[in-house]
């Protein structure tokens, strides 16, 4: 069994632009975990919402079924639900509501307690524009670290 698990959404930074993250506990079942720990999730196309009393889930986040769970293993696509403090939530509430924007998970990661938390983001959808600028940022950083290290040699 890996000793770090550090599940990443990589397209979350490309495709918005964080401005706030929280971290939360995710309420899961005992196959759930076990697969988590094993290093068997996913966080692309995963987002979260409110239900009607105000609970944050996280949607179409990927949990493969663990493979000795038997008639007991979950579902692999379930929502899952999110824990924050009552202030924390009610301000998330608020700023979906009031300017659009979006809440994701950026990371799924086990503490030292073994307990599973998720880095989740208040998130503004990038533009096409805003994307090509971000290509040519990182390309650029490659070229000027490249001429770096052959100046280097």
């Amino acid at each position: 069994m890996q000793k770090n698990i550090n599940i990443k959404n990589k397209r979350a930074r490309f495709d918005y632009e964080i401005l706030d993250t929280y971290l939360a506990g995710i309420v899961l079942g005992g196959t759930e975990i076990k697969s988590i720990r094993l290093g068997k999730a996913s966080l692309s196309q995963s987002f979260c919402e409110f239900n009607d009393k105000g609970e944050l889930f996280v949607i179409n986040m990927q949990v493969d079924e663990y493979s000795h769970g038997g008639h007991y293993n979950h579902k692999p696509k379930a929502e899952r639900k999110l824990l924050l403090n009552k202030r924390e939530l009610k301000k998330l509430r608020k700023e979906v509501a009031t300017s659009g924007l979006t809440i994701i998970p950026i990371k799924l990661f086990i503490n030292d307690k073994g307990l599973a938390k998720v880095n989740i983001g208040l998130a503004k959808g990038k533009k096409l524009y805003d994307k090509r600028e971000t290509i040519k940022d990182r390309d650029s950083k490659k070229n000027l670290s490249r001429i770096k290290k052959s100046f280097n040699s």
